[in-house]
């Protein structure tokens, strides 16, 4: 192809057009789906300038993407896509006297906030996907964010563009070439600051401000001057409680005319009963709430007192923890209370502030009057409402008319309101054929004379703001439809066992693509891949179902490329708004992808590694394994035990009984693990049985897809372990990994089995026995730098664990994300690269600069492990800390 030929000629950067490729860049995080031709990461500006100047010869299109978590569709186009967030991710200059920052189009705002912390300054604007949202995208959709009610807009805080035309031609839009540019009627626009829609021509002349927000329609962006303003010194923040969420939409105005507000955001019930229980423990009473930010404690304690009830917080973490709800509401939001799927479109509607209550009056009686239900949220303080609307897009053709009369009726709503389709997330595919409803022909005409001025071919990102394409077209979910059966082996009991409903959770928000904070997404951390992140594998996943783009059904090797670096560290499961569960995923996916051939050898070594240790023959196979079983050259298998735990033990203990259950790893690699974990619990008043039937949580079948095998030793174990679990007896997991699989995956694997359910419920981590019980040992306070276990993060959050130590007198630093060794995954040839740059984002680095004295704590076997190999650290269990610390005697070296 004359395209693909010319771009690896002519263009120095990453030219991409496998069907792996292409399919990750057909959607962003919105309902629509355009496959790419080619895709474009260009290494420099003059590449940039290359592949423009070769696709407008060829008249291919051309759509410039940042982090695409675009959710209006403004980042996925047919033609060629120039991917700026892999190389162009810089930020050039930061100038504290004058405040301003050069970047270019692809550094992600957080590192933008990094570089200019120190100056005391930061970039006003805050979308809550700050974490990886580029600036490129940011000023291509004029984005706002939380604390626009004092630092406006992206266009507020923008000095200069640096722009690429198709023809070309480069400028500063401070010192534009002569253009034919039309002007304004200041009557086409509403009066209200979060008016995004439509092109800003009452801007002109000031053209830097007039090009923000045309998303990427009218020119390429090549670089940004960006204003910064000062980081307040202090943040305050004030929870307002209302029995319902138009009281806090009447009081909203109110409270952002206090004077000094940073935020005024709004936010529902439903919302925060889907970020959990522990959320809705730091709220006052209400069902509906405002978050106030602000500087001053008087102005928070004023705002406080408009509502019937309120909170001031003035803790940093807890504010965080509050203000994390607000930040993953586009993902939390996109299930309803029943489970069911709710969709963006409508979700970025603004109005007059004074408006809002009586808008979200009218605006209920729309969602009832086409019988749908919405959950809402969003910048409350400016007139702006977010909300994931149930749609039937699923439905196919149906579901597509139904959300066009939506959408349309909507759209007369606002405009009656006096308000804009957009506030900030632009108009995009979703909006775009709405402008019409909100601007007097005239305006359109002069819309699409502006683009002309740049763009007379219609090149650049077609079909948003000008000559729009039909906002019910192209579709993912109606135009790719899985062709091949979903029903899942696994239970996926939150999706119906529907494999289809599963990768849908995954709507483009591209939390996993942070690179730092939480667990997800170790593999894309290390590697920068799109295709190594929970969002690619799920589109991965879609498009495979899906068949015309990505093909081979379950025998795509696309997709087994992209699942072979997931960790199944199941961070995603835990930090992830939307619950994607890849590591079930890869699961399921094995389990299809080999049934009925050979399978890799170290599904075969490592898969089955519990039976050839009960067989004895690691020892004397293992020089063999690391040649001939799959497990890479570079990792050192460790030795098993002479004698297990379960040889080694005897009952130890009196009062309350408890099972101490002894997994494949503290059984015959590490059993005085078990045995310290023994004399605890002893001491702590249990008393402790192992049992001595040869059990198995299934766990490296499961990881390996090997389900049928996986759930004949479950169903086997939870049988053995019978006596206790109907008598209510306490089974003690010391390996968090296990303990996690046999609380969670195993009712997914083998839900209908009693036997496993009530093994479900009786796993209980050591942390979680023994910490409400431990009196504090004596002796000078301890200090440990400490690797929480992915899969115990996943399943039940760490709290727990930290109480333990904070109760043994150990003050504890939490290392974030994986270890990178992951079960059999470090283990396996090919990984170890990967492995041991995942341990050093972390890991490795807190581990060697642990002071002297320090402990190093690693409940999981996993983590354990790749200490020893990564750091040549001695690290410990909890159980082995604490036995030390009361001076136990329990599991010495045998």
């Amino acid at each position: 192809m004359d395209l693909l030929n010319r771009l690896r000629a002519e263009v120095d950067g990453d030219v991409l057009a496998d069907a792996a490729s292409r399919a990750l860049y057909s959607t962003d995080a919105s309902n629509y789906r355009h496959v790419p031709t080619a895709v474009v990461r260009p290494r420099s500006l003059d590449a940039v300038a290359a592949a423009v100047g070769v696709a407008a010869e060829l008249g291919v299109p051309v759509t410039s993407r940042g982090a695409g978590t675009s959710i209006a569709g403004n980042s996925a186009g047919d033609g060629l896509v120039l991917d700026f967030s892999r190389h162009l991710d810089r930020v050039l200059d930061v100038d504290p006297a004058r405040g301003l920052a050069v970047v270019q189009p692809g550094v992600v705002l957080d590192r933008l906030n990094d570089a200019a912390r120190p100056h005391g300054l930061l970039f006003g604007p805050d979308p809550s996907t700050h974490s990886r949202c580029t600036l490129g995208g940011m000023i291509g959709n004029d984005a706002c964010g939380s604390r626009s009610v004092a630092w406006g807009k992206t266009s507020d805080n923008v000095a200069a563009l640096d722009v690429l035309l198709p023809d070309g031609r480069r400028f500063d839009t401070t010192a534009p070439p002569p253009l034919d540019l039309p002007r304004a009627d200041p009557a086409w626009y509403p009066a209200l600051e979060r008016r995004v829609s439509g092109y800003r021509l009452d801007a002109l002349p000031d053209l830097t401000r007039a090009l923000v927000g045309t998303e990427g329609t009218c020119a390429v962006l090549l670089g940004a001057t960006v204003r910064l303003v000062p980081a307040p010194p202090r943040r305050v923040l004030a929870v307002l409680g209302f029995d319902g969420r138009y009281d806090a939409a009447d009081t909203a105005p109110h409270v952002a005319a206090l004077g000094d507000v940073l935020a005024v955001e709004g936010l529902e019930e439903s919302l925060v009963a889907a970020a959990g229980r522990d959320v809705r423990r730091l709220l006052p009473r209400g069902s509906s709430w405002l978050f106030v930010e602000t500087t001053e404690e008087a102005v928070a304690h004023e705002a406080a007192s408009l509502a019937p009830h309120s909170a001031v917080v003035l803790d940093p973490a807890r504010q965080r923890a509050l203000w994390r709800v607000r930040e993953d509401g586009a993902g939390l939001a996109t299930r309803t209370a029943d489970g069911g799927e709710a969709w963006s479109g409508w979700e970025d509607a603004a109005v007059p502030p004074e408006r809002l209550g009586a808008y979200l009056r009218e605006f209920d009686d729309l969602l009832a009057g086409h019988g749908r239900r919405g959950v809402t949220y969003g910048h409350f303080g400016e007139g702006c409402v977010h909300v994931r609307v149930d749609f039937d897009l699923a439905g196919g053709e149906r579901g597509a008319r139904g959300y066009r009369a939506f959408l349309e009726a909507a759209a007369d709503l606002v405009v009656a309101h006096g308000g804009s389709v957009s506030g900030e997330h632009g108009d995009g595919q979703a909006r775009s054929e709405l402008l019409t409803r909100m601007y007097p022909p005239e305006a359109i005409a002069a819309f699409r004379a502006f683009k002309s001025a740049f763009d007379p071919r219609g090149l650049l990102n077609p079909g948003r703001v000008v000559d729009p394409l039909p906002l019910d077209a192209d579709l993912r979910v109606v135009v790719a439809p899985a062709v091949i059966p979903t029903r899942a082996a696994l239970g996926l009991r939150a999706d119906g066992g529907d494999l289809a409903a599963a990768t849908r959770r995954c709507v483009g928000v591209g939390k996993c693509l942070n690179t730092s904070g939480g667990v997800m997404c170790p593999s894309y951390r290390a590697t920068r891949e799109e295709k190594h992140s929970t969002r690619g594998r799920a589109r991965l996943l879609f498009e495979m179902l899906a068949g015309d783009v990505v093909r081979g059904g379950w025998r795509s090797t696309e997709v087994r490329e992209a699942l072979d670096l997931c960790l199944g560290c199941k961070g995603c499961k835990r930090d992830c708004p939307v619950d994607v569960d890849m590591a079930a995923y890869k699961a399921e996916f094995l389990h299809r992808h080999y049934r009925g051939r050979l399978r890799p050898l170290a599904h075969y070594s490592m898969g089955w590694l519990p039976l050839w240790l009960r067989a004895r023959l690691v020892n004397r196979v293992t020089g063999r394994l690391a040649r001939f079983a799959g497990v890479d050259p570079g990792r050192a298998l460790p030795v098993p035990a002479r004698r297990s735990l379960q040889e080694r033990f005897e009952p130890v203990g009196s009062g309350d009984p408890v099972l101490l259950f002894p997994d494949t790893f503290t059984n015959r690699f590490e059993p005085e693990v078990g045995l310290d974990a023994a004399a605890v619990l002893a001491e702590t008043g249990h008393s402790v049985e192992v049992p001595r039937a040869a059990v198995c949580c299934g766990l490296t079948w499961y990881s390996t897809g090997q389900l049928g095998v996986a759930r004949r030793v479950l169903r086997r174990t939870a049988r053995a372990l019978r006596p206790w679990t109907r008598e209510g007896v306490p089974v003690v997991g010391v390996e968090p990994s296990c303990a996690a699989f046999l609380r969670s995956e195993a009712v997914e694997l083998a839900g209908d089995d009693a036997d496993v359910v009530a093994l479900a419920g009786a796993v209980r981590t050591f942390a979680e026995q023994v910490g409400p019980v431990l009196d504090a040992p004596g002796g000078a306070p301890g200090s440990a730098v400490v690797q929480p276990h992915c899969h115990l993060y996943a399943e039940s959050g760490t709290g727990a664990d930290e109480q333990l130590l904070a109760r043994a007198g150990v003050a504890a630093e939490l290392v974030p994300g994986c270890c990178g060794l992951a079960g059999n995954f470090g283990f396996e040839k090919g990984h170890h690269g990967v492995s041991v740059a995942v341990a050093e984002q972390n890991l490795g680095p807190a581990v060697r600069a642990a002071g002297a004295g320090t402990a190093v704590v690693a409940d999981g076997f996993s983590c354990r492990t790749q200490v020893r190999q990564v750091t040549g650290a001695e690290p410990v269990h909890a159980a082995t800390l604490l036995a030390r610390r009361l001076g136990l005697r329990g599991g010495g070296r045998d």
